[in-house]
């Protein structure tokens, strides 16, 4: 590309409530791992997300941030409620939105997957199975939910975070109801899609109620689960053309499940961007800006989702912690591909393991870590999560 030419990257996109994304770079929501334990951020993460805003993207959300203490990920969540610190969320916020960028939250609750060493988890329906095992949420409890959804982002909102993403995707809960795998309900949230898209429907509604129209408000939705029998791409273009008609300003598509034992997408799509063509099938269903997340390991991946119409926003993930300053280099053309490691016969977890604590790295601003030891570097990973529990159970029990 010539200089005298603009990377398509580069183009600001104008979301339907108003706001604008300076450019086309978003990274997506990863667990970061960051929180102290007790769902407060640190200043390493405040840290992370600066370095992040400096790195010239657009648009960064924060994974699985909690409304409650009950239903959380992992140890190292965020939560926000009445009893969070609002002053080190509102530096978070603030530094996530240096150099024009924009912070958002990702509203989670982990459902059925909840860290059960923090939590009792419940999902639509009461499972038991290897690796697996979790009660039933009440008709009352699933009827609370759009309301606490809702005040987690009119919060968001107060403490000067640039908009919300409500979590539907990777099988936490709002996927959860909408898996026939999961959700095995009889009453007026399952069966048929309709009824299992009910609950998600209902939170849009009142996220949106509590935050008013000029509030960015996005959701992430699964393209597919990637299991058998369980949520499609069909179903999943239904729950788009039903999306088309709320207030949402973002649909970021991904895909996959953190079920134990399941493919991650990487395992199951192949090279290039994971879901890319039906991001083409959803534009027929859809004229809400589509952020397409997975895959994307070049720039040219990236330039021409955006030319083809296929995506409006990149999201990025790993390749932002290999390269913090990526979108910068990719906006001026100086970088066409993050260089990331290879991992020779990793161990179960080391993979995640390493690119969980290469964050860490970057919000230090440390080096890369070594491939040679991630026996070590699982180790450091798990004894952080085992220290996070124990605040995690001392400060909420």
């Amino acid at each position: 590309m010539s200089k005298m030419q603009t990377s398509p990257l580069a183009q600001p996109l104008t979301l339907t409530c108003g706001a604008t994304l300076k450019n086309r770079i978003a990274k997506s929501a990863m667990s970061d791992s960051l929180g102290d334990g007790a769902g407060n951020p640190t200043d390493d993460q405040i840290r992370l997300y600066e370095r992040w805003a400096e790195g010239g993207l657009a648009l960064s959300i924060i994974g699985e941030v909690q409304g409650t203490s009950h239903f959380a990920e992992k140890p190292g969540n965020l939560i926000l409620n009445d009893q969070s610190n609002s002053d080190l969320l509102e530096r978070l916020a603030k530094a996530g939105a240096t150099n024009n960028a924009q912070l958002w939250l990702q509203l989670g609750h982990a459902g059925a997957m909840a860290h059960a060493p923090i939590s009792t988890p419940k999902g639509p329906s009461a499972l038991d199975l290897p690796g697996l095992t979790c009660g039933a949420l009440t008709m009352d409890e699933i009827t609370a939910l759009p309301a606490e959804f809702a005040y987690t982002a009119s919060l968001a909102k107060g403490l000067g975070f640039g908009g919300v993403q409500i979590h539907a995707a990777h099988g936490f809960l709002l996927s959860q109801f909408l898996s026939p795998l999961f959700n095995k309900r009889e009453d007026a949230y399952g069966g048929s899609l309709q009824n299992r898209m009910r609950l998600l429907l209902e939170v849009i509604n009142e996220v949106r109620n509590a935050v008013g129209p000029e509030f960015p408000v996005g959701i992430k939705l699964n393209a597919t689960d990637q299991l058998d029998g369980g949520f499609a791409e069909d179903e999943a273009l239904e729950v788009i053309a039903a999306v088309d008609q709320m207030a949402i300003d973002l649909i970021d598509i991904s895909g996959g499940t953190y079920f134990p034992g399941a493919a991650s997408s990487s395992d199951r799509a192949g090279s290039g961007p994971y879901f890319l063509e039906f991001a083409g099938r959803a534009r027929q269903k859809t004229e809400i800006p589509l952020m397409v997340t997975g895959g994307f390991k070049t720039l040219a991946q990236a330039e021409s989702a955006i030319v083809e119409g296929k995506a409006d926003l990149i999201g990025l993930a790993r390749a932002l912690v290999v390269d913090p300053e990526l979108p910068s280099f990719w906006l001026s053309d100086q970088r066409s591909e993050p260089q990331f490691p290879r991992f020779k016969n990793p161990p179960e977890g080391g993979v995640t393991a390493w690119y969980t604590m290469q964050i860490t790295q970057n919000a230090k601003e440390g080096a890369a870590l070594s491939l040679d030891d991630l026996e070590g570097v699982v180790s450091a990973y798990e004894s952080r999560d085992e220290a996070r529990r124990r605040i995690w159970n001392a400060r909420h029990s």
